[in-house]
């Protein structure tokens, strides 16, 4: 009789096992595909997908945890695309053109970190805002995502030309290009999340 209801036990806390596992691979599922179709309105979809889709379970299916989930990828790779040119500066053989231009896309760099840092701080705030305070918010959040772009692309200005070409060039412009492309995506998800209606 023991036996009897320890396989019972054992049957019955399968059972509760599969079924958990089932409704959260369910509510994965379903924001995986939130995550998809939002995608749609970035510039770069098959990419904001890659990066954002291992958030799925963070994300669930709301448009602020996805705008701030994109924000912070954004930052994380500015952080090592910043990381990355520093290391080149300490490289040999540096023509002092290369240096100059990979010194100006560090400072370019760390004001798209700095631009960044606050956006996904500003962006926390929203969460009680209403009305007026989080359009406030947005605004700021809207201005200093697009300044960053704008800091990724004059980094790659300093690039610029034919007598720039080679490696060192090539390597910038690879990881600034990424950094880039996954700032429009994050500022497309912001510019959803603020169109949205507030109730």
């Amino acid at each position: 009789m023991a036996k009897l209801g320890l396989s019972l036990l054992l049957v019955c806390s399968i059972l509760h096992m599969v079924g958990t596992v089932d409704s959260a691979a369910a509510r994965n599922s379903a924001a995986t595909s939130f995550i998809k179709a939002s995608c749609t309105v970035t510039r770069y979809p098959v990419l904001c997908f890659q990066c954002l889709s291992g958030y799925a379970s963070t994300i669930r299916q709301s448009d602020r945890q996805l705008a701030l989930t994109a924000l912070s990828v954004s930052l994380s790779r500015a952080r090592s695309a910043t990381v990355f040119a520093s290391k080149l500066t300490k490289v040999r053989g540096l023509k002092p053109r290369e240096h100059e231009a990979v010194k100006d896309c560090i400072e370019n760099m760390a004001d798209t970190v700095d631009r960044l840092s606050h956006s996904v701080q500003e962006l926390g705030r929203t969460g009680k805002a209403v009305s007026q305070d989080f359009m406030w918010h947005m605004s700021n959040v809207q201005t200093w995502v697009s300044a960053a772009l704008t800091d990724e692309n004059t980094c790659l200005d300093g690039f610029a030309g034919r007598v720039m070409e080679g490696n060192v060039k090539t390597a910038v412009r690879g990881k600034v290009i990424d950094v880039a492309q996954v700032t429009s995506n994050a500022l497309a998800l912001i510019n959803r999340f603020a169109a949205k209606p507030r109730h």
